[in-house]
This record gives structure tokens, C-alpha cells and sequence, in this order.
């Protein structure tokens, strides 16, 4: 048996290699993911622990908000941890994001890292200046040959530099790297000013430090040293090892790249997934030809064990071979990756973590041997007797799979619905993915019910011809097969319509929510890439204010915040409070919403319930900066859609952690031309290049911009299920054509010709994956709307379906269909009458 199965396989090598290679691609993809993840991680290990090398002990402030910046540290504290006994030397440090420097072209300087801003405290065994010197008056910088690089600014140019307060010019005098010959850490962008001037324009304060840097005297160990320190400063102050603060920083890194290694895992997920479909068809295909071969096999007394173990060995080969393609596929992928970071961040060098080892032969040959174990049942159970009769194409009763498939997407259509409400807890996660897998499987067993009638109704629009006739007649011979073969292409185009009808919904509500809720003509607002968001100069607002034709104009500020002691807050200041409610149309249903004096607050009446608040309620803000303060509730207006949440008085910006305006709204006077005051605005912006200032609708383009960049990073990353679901329609059409030799034979022998056979292979290739692009939107529609639906309460109040997508998929499905049938079509075409005719 085991010879047979090895001749068996070995005489369809076309067949090995499909079905292979849509195993090898979701390995490639698994095996990439964990060799890229732990690449990374070890190069932050090597990189956190060079830029902690020469430190005992590092002093941090602690933070008021999660995942906010933290306190800065005073003068005194430093003084305190110098006079510490087996202190060496501390010396105290200005380390924070948010210097944006202004490039020759009048825009921030581009970059792929975060934009730092620093004092310079001398050249370490890391740090050293390469040209020039150390600022040493006000006006002066010193920066990072990566910022060099990036910007073309050189020593003695002039630049001017973003930071807490608005622009301001400095005067370039050294350029310094660090070591390894690196012109950069990770990627940053870094400025180093002078110590009084990066305190006021970093921490927004002079004499306070970001971190003190410690070192120990001799024979005092880091963690005695630590120890001391906590004593001596008290419980204000986070105080570390330099190898704690190294292991600390690294470990926040890793949970980013544990995220992107988990959502490629998730895509690999859905190529495997595509790919179980494939080789279920294409085993199935094999045992109804094989099953003549099979039986004669049982008629010699072969057992239905046997019969199964060869389906199954034959599967565990194909398992394996795709598994080392794979995994090698899958570290050059890796590498390839690592090179592209590499050129950012310092490589420690490819690692090959066992558990892609692991997950490449486990996934190859798990996916490979379940996908082969239906087919093998159904070979286990061919009869001696049907030895002697053909029958590779007896139809079954669908009665019992399209049971089977309702119970299954019905019990996906409950866990989506349990999950999107909100009812699973802390296994939403969880259950949201199980609903989507229970629901692309039931709908794959619904599928051979429907794809009868509908491949019928699909195939008449290219019936003009005999070919064509034949062709449309072909893909519904075999409900099962066809649907098999489409539900692989429908589980890629579902998502992505999926995602799609979830971003253009999203479009159309913030649409809808600016033309039924906001009055202003114009918007001042920026793209943020980063921790800091984009801002502009306050004075702006005096300006736009007294320029002829605007009614009114107020000034946004943001931040996060801690809500009576909880995290996860946020909070708005506004420059004109008035000017806000003239603008967004705000109506007071308790209280007064025209005025903030003091510590006054106003918010709408869903976040006033929520927190069951009213008006003369008290409310404890805690923001980035500062001390918390408790905010009387002045008013509460009714629940707005451009606007939600708390709303303090500008004073409180001084503490948010971007002091100045991040978005302002433009009111114009009735008439007045909306292009002249654009233009006039924007020559106040003229220091502010982070920001520009839009239409409604150019506005609505810039602050969803983002949705287009992810649905574009969607799609590429689901083009792998899509080409593996390609690999499926070629090879269903490869073996049904070896399937139907002799009746190919038959056909050119009544006098069809080759073309005529390649255009009935070519529709019958187009009608299975129009079919499947079809469920595929139809599926991804129904899940899109039951994430908008739920989520209608969260700003999603508007359905709005993709329809240029929906329209290029269907013409990529013509495409796909034309393109996977070109193999299976010449085959057939150069189909030899004779041998075809006589062939058993």
C-alpha cells in the first residue's frame, strides 16, 4: 500500500505542487511572523541594554495618566540624589518627544522615528559629536546625524523647531551620533539643545529634568544603590537599575511587535484556512478518480484502514514537503524584513526562534492531514464492486451538509451577535473570531445549495455560444466542488468588503455628523503621527478672530486624562466657549453652557448620565501635567455628534500635554467668500506648518485618510488567501479536465476545436469566481453592517456600502477567472483525440 500511495503521488506531480504550495505560503507567512517578532525583540534587548550600559541607576518621575509622559523631576531631587551616599555621579537628563524641526520646504522634517528633544550633557562612551561643537548659548542646537541626513541641514544653518511653545529659531553647530557608527539609536530624530532652554521648551518648566542618571562609587552594588535612593527621595520618584529600566523599555517594545506578530499570525490564519479548502478539493477530486483504483484495491483486500492511511500518507507528504518549503520560504522572508528595519534599528543579528520551527511542521502537516481526512473517509468507504462501474461523478444529496450548514452559521451569526454587543466580557476578542470562522464555514456548507441555480443564472450572460453553453453547464455539474472552490475566494473578498463597508461607514458618519452638526465653514486641524499632537501658535486665533467676514472662532485643545481617580479618560479645553456653541449648534438642557469661570466645567447629557453627574456635580480631572483639580459641572448640553466628553476652560491647556490648539473651528458671517478667508488664514499658519486650514470636505478627506491606508495594508496582506484561492480554481479545473479526458476527446471528435475548448474552460473558470466574489460581498456586507450596527452608539450612524469596490472586485473576478483557467484551458485544448477517446 505504502509503494502504491508513492506511485500514486508521485504520477500527479501538478497536483503535489499545488496543493503544496498553498500549504507552503500560510507557513511562509506563520514561520516570517515569528522569525521577524523575535529578530526584533533581541535587537531592543542589545539596543536597551548599549544605552544603559554605562548607568546603575536611572530616577523617572511617575505618570498621572496611562501611557502619559512622566513628571518631571526638580532641581532639588537631583541635588538630593547627588548628596546620596555611593553616588558617583547623577547627572540630570532632558529627554522628551516633540521636537519638530521645520525642513527647507516649509513642512516638518519627515522621518520614520519619533522626534526627540534633549540637553546636551556631554559625549559619553555611547553619544559623540562628530563635527562642530555643543550649544552653549540659547540659540544654539546640536543634532543627530539621522536628523542631519533627513533634513540636509548643515552646521550653520538656521532652523526653526516646534516644541511646547511655538516656532522658534535656532542656529545648527554640532552634529553627533553614537556608537557602532550609528547616526541614530532606533530611527529618532533627536535636538539637543541647552539645559535651561530644553527644560522650558521640553518639560514647559525651568530647573526639572525628565531622568537623573546614576552612578555607583566603588564597591557599591546597583541595587544597594537603588535601595538607598528610594529612601532618600521617597515614594514620588520611580527608581531603577540600569538593568531594570533597560528590561522595562524592551518589554514595552515587545508588546508592539507581540501585536503585529499576532495580526500577521491572524492572516496567516485566514491563508491556511483558504488553503484547507483547496486540498479538501483537490483529495476529493483525486478519490472520485482514484476510486476504480481504490476499489480494485479493497477487491484484493485492501482494509477501509488501508485505504485511509494511504489518503492520509500521501497527506503527511505533501504536510511535510510544503512544511520545510515553508519554514525556508518563511526565514527569507523574515530576513528580508529585518534587513528593511535593520536599516533603522541595529540588527543583533536573524534569529530563528524554535517555535517557528514548531509551528511550520505542526501547521504544514496539521492543516494538510484535517483537510485530507473527509476525502479519505469517503475512500475508506468505495465499495469492491464499484471496480466496475465509472463512478468518479455520482452526485449526493445535499440534505444532510446543508443542515449541518445552517446549525454552523447560526451558531456563528449568535457568537458575532453576543460579541458585538457586548455580552462576552473579557472573551469579546475571542468570540468575535469564532463567530467569523462558524460563519464562513456554515456559509461554505450552505454553499453547493445555492450554487446551482445561481452558477445557472450567472453562466446565461456568457451562453451566446456553444462554448459558452457547455461552460456554464460544466460549473454547475458539481455543486460540491464548485462551491468548494468558490467559498476559498469568498473568504478573502469578504473581509475585505467587510472592512471596507466598516471604513466608508465611517466616512459617511463623520460626513453626516459635520453637515447636521457643525456650522463652521472652516477647519484648522493636522494629520498626528505621533505621541504629540499636531499644533499651532494661539495667537492664530486673536488673529482669525478680528479678520473681516468671521462670525465667530474657538481653539480645541485635548489630552488624556484620569476621571475621578480612573484611567482611560479624556478631556477638551476651548479658547471661547461661546464661540464653540455658536459653532456646533450646543443647547444647554440643565445649567448654562455660554461660559466657563474658574474651575467650571460642561459636558454632554450622555456623559453626565453616564458618570451621574449633574449640574453644581464635582469632578476630578487629573491631565498629563500638573495637580489634579475638581471641576464644578456648570452645565450640560444635549448629546452633540461632533462633540462628546468634557469641555474644561483654555487655562487647563497649561497642563494638557500639547499646551497649544490642535483643531480650530471657522464660523463665516453670511456671504462672505469662503476661499478669501481660507487664504488669509493660511497666512497666519505660515509658522505652523503642521496644520492646515480646510473645507468641510477636504477636512472629512485629511481625518480619514488613515482608513484608506489601512484597507490598503488589508488588502495586501489578504492578496495571499486570494492568490492560494486562485491556486484552488486552477487546480479543480486542471483535474476536472484530466476528469473529463475521454469526454474532451468526444468533443473534438464531433468537430469542436481547440479554441472553442479553451472558451468553455475559460467560462466555466470565470462563473466560479464570479460565484465566489459574489459570496464573498455578500457575506462581507452582512458582516460589515452588524459591525456598523453595533457600533451605532459609538459614532457609526450611517450604512454606507463600498460600491467602487464592489464593482472592481467584480471585474477582478472576470479577471481572476480569465487568468486561472489559461492552464486548464491549453491543457485541455491539446487534448489527443484518439487517447482522450479511448481512455479509461
Amino acid at each position: 500500500m505504502l509503494r502504491a500511495t508513492l506511485k500514486s503521488l508521485l504520477s500527479r506531480k501538478l497536483r503535489l505542487v499545488l496543493s503544496a504550495l498553498a500549504v507552503v505560503l500560510g507557513v511562509m507567512f506563520v514561520s516570517g511572523a515569528f522569525v521577524l517578532s523575535s529578530t526584533l525583540n533581541k535587537s531592543f534587548d542589545s539596543l536597551f541594554a548599549s544605552v544603559y550600559e554605562g548607568t546603575d541607576v536611572t530616577i523617572t518621575g511617575k505618570s498621572n495618566v496611562a501611557n502619559g509622559p512622566t513628571d518631571a523631576i526638580p532641581a532639588s531631587a537631583l541635588e538630593k540624589a547627588k548628596s546620596t551616599a555611593g553616588v558617583k555621579t547623577a547627572t540630570g537628563s532632558v529627554f522628551a518627544d516633540g521636537a519638530r524641526a521645520i525642513g527647507k520646504n516649509g513642512k516638518v522634517v519627515a522621518g520614520g522615528g519619533q522626534r526627540f528633544g534633549a540637553n546636551w550633557t556631554g559625549e559619553t562612551d555611547i553619544v559623540k559629536m562628530r563635527s562642530g561643537k555643543a550649544p552653549s548659548a540659547d540659540n544654539e542646537i546640536a543634532v543627530n546625524q539621522a536628523f542631519a541626513d533627513a533634513s540636509g541641514y548643515k552646521i550653520g544653518d538656521s532652523v526653526g523647531v516646534l516644541t511646547l511653545e511655538p516656532k522658534k529659531q535656532f542656529t545648527i553647530v554640532g552634529i553627533f551620533g553614537y556608537s557602532g557608527d550609528r547616526g541614530s539609536i532606533a530611527g529618532e530624530q533627536t535636538i539637543a539643545f541647552t539645559t535651561p532652554v530644553a527644560q522650558q521648551l521640553m518639560l514647559g518648566e525651568k530647573d526639572v529634568y525628565s531622568s537623573v542618571d546614576v552612578t555607583a562609587a566603588d564597591g557599591v552594588s546597583a541595587t544597594k544603590l537603588r535601595d538607598d535612593l528610594r529612601s532618600s527621595l521617597g515614594d514620588g520618584f520611580v527608581v531603577k537599575t540600569g538593568e531594570e529600566m533597560s528590561k522595562a523599555q524592551s518589554d514595552s517594545v515587545k508588546g508592539v511587535f507581540d501585536v503585529i506578530r499576532n495580526i500577521l499570525l491572524g492572516f496567516a490564519g485566514v491563508a491556511l484556512l483558504v488553503g484547507i479548502f483547496l486540498i479538501i478539493n483537490t483529495f476529493s477530486i483525486i478519490v472520485a478518480q482514484r476510486t476504480k483504483e481504490l476499489a480494485l484495491m479493497r477487491a484484493m483486500g485492501a482494509s477501509g484502514g488501508q485505504v485511509i492511511g494511504s489518503v492520509i500518507v500521501e497527506a503527511i507528504i505533501i504536510g511535510l514537503i510544503a512544511s520545510v518549503l515553508g519554514l525556508a520560504a518563511g526565514i527569507g522572508v523574515g530576513a528580508a524584513l529585518v534587513a528593511v528595519v535593520g536599516s533603522v534599528i541595529p540588527s543583533a543579528g536573524l534569529v530563528i526562534p524554535l517555535s517557528a520551527v514548531i509551528a511550520a511542521f505542526s501547521i504544514g502537516i496539521l492543516v494538510t492531514v484535517v483537510a485530507a481526512l473527509f476525502p479519505a473517509l469517503r475512500a475508506s468507504r468505495i465499495p469492491p464492486i464499484a471496480a466496475m462501474r465509472d463512478a468518479a461523478n455520482t452526485t449526493k444529496p445535499l440534505t444532510t451538509i446543508t443542515i449541518v450548514g445552517g446549525v454552523v452559521t447560526a451558531l456563528g451569526v449568535a457568537g458575532l451577535w453576543v460579541a458585538l454587543a457586548g455580552g462576552a466580557g473579557d472573551n469579546t476578542l475571542a468570540l468575535l473570531l469564532g463567530g467569523v470562522l462558524f460563519a464562513f464555514i456554515g456559509v461554505a456548507l450552505l454553499t453547493p445549495m445555492i450554487s446551482q441555480p445561481v452558477v445557472s443564472v450567472l453562466g446565461q450572460f456568457m451562453s451566446w455560444s456553444m462554448p459558452g453553453k457547455l461552460g456554464r453547464r460544466n460549473s454547475a455539474r458539481n455543486p460540491r466542488r464548485t462551491a468548494i472552490t468558490s467559498a476559498a475566494l469568498m473568504i478573502g473578498i469578504a473581509l475585505v468588503i467587510g472592512v471596507s463597508v466598516v471604513a466608508t461607514s465611517f466616512k459617511a458618519s463623520i460626513t453626516k455628523a459635520i453637515d447636521t452638526g457643525l456650522q463652521a465653514e472652516l477647519i484648522i486641524a493636522g494629520e498626528q503621527t505621533g505621541p504629540m499632537p499636531p499644533t499651532f501658535d494661539p495667537s492664530v486665533l486673536d488673529k482669525i478672530k478680528n479678520t473681516s467676514g468671521v462670525r465667530s472662532v474657538t481653539g480645541i485643545y485635548f489630552d488624556g486624562a484620569k476621571i475621578n481617580d480612573k484611567d482611560g479618560g479624556f478631556v477638551y479645553a476651548v479658547s471661547d466657549v461661546k464661540a464653540l456653541g455658536d459653532i456646533m449648534g450646543l443647547k444647554a438642557t440643565s445649567g448654562s453652557v455660554d461660559a466657563l469661570s474658574g474651575n467650571q466645567l460642561i459636558l454632554d447629557e450622555r456623559t453626565a448620565k453616564d458618570a451621574n453627574l449633574s449640574v453644581g456635580g464635582t469632578v476630578k480631572v487629573q491631565t498629563t501635567r500638573g495637580e489634579a483639580v475638581t471641576y464644578t459641572v456648570a452645565g450640560v448640553f444635549k448629546e452633540s455628534q461632533v462633540l462628546r466628553g468634557y469641555v474644561l476652560p483654555q487655562a487647563a491647556a497649561a497642563n494638557f500635554l500639547a499646551p497649544n490648539p490642535a483643531q480650530a473651528y471657522v464660523r463665516l458671517d453670511s456671504g462672505a467668500s469662503v476661499s478669501a478667508a481660507k487664504d488669509k488664514i493660511d497666512t497666519y499658519l505660515a509658522d505652523s506648518p503642521e496644520v492646515t486650514v480646510a473645507d468641510r470636505s477636504s477636512y472629512v478627506k485629511q481625518q480619514t485618510s488613515f482608513l484608506d491606508i489601512l484597507l490598503g495594508m488589508i488588502q495586501v496582506l489578504l492578496a495571499l488567501a486570494i492568490i492560494i484561492a486562485v491556486l484552488g480554481v486552477i487546480n479543480t479545473l486542471a483535474l476536472s479536465m484530466i476528469e473529463r479526458t475521454r469526454e474532451l476527446g468526444l468533443l473534438r471528435a464531433v468537430g469542436m476545436s481547440r479554441p472553442q475548448i479553451m472558451g468553455m474552460v475559460t467560462v466555466e473558470s470565470v462563473v466560479i469566481s464570479l460565484f465566489g466574489t459574489l459570496l464573498g460581498i455578500g457575506v462581507g456586507v452582512g458582516l460589515g453592517a452588524a459591525i456598523v450596527r453595533a457600533l451605532k452608539d459609538e459614532g457609526l450612524s450611517t450604512l454606507a456600502l463600498p460600491w467602487t469596490q464592489i464593482v472592481v472586485y467584480l471585474i477582478l473576478a472576470v479577471v481572476i477567472g480569465v487568468v486561472a483557467g489559461v492552464i486548464p484551458a491549453i491543457r485541455a485544448a491539446r487534448t489527443d483525440v484518439l487517447r482522450a477517446i479511448s481512455y479509461e
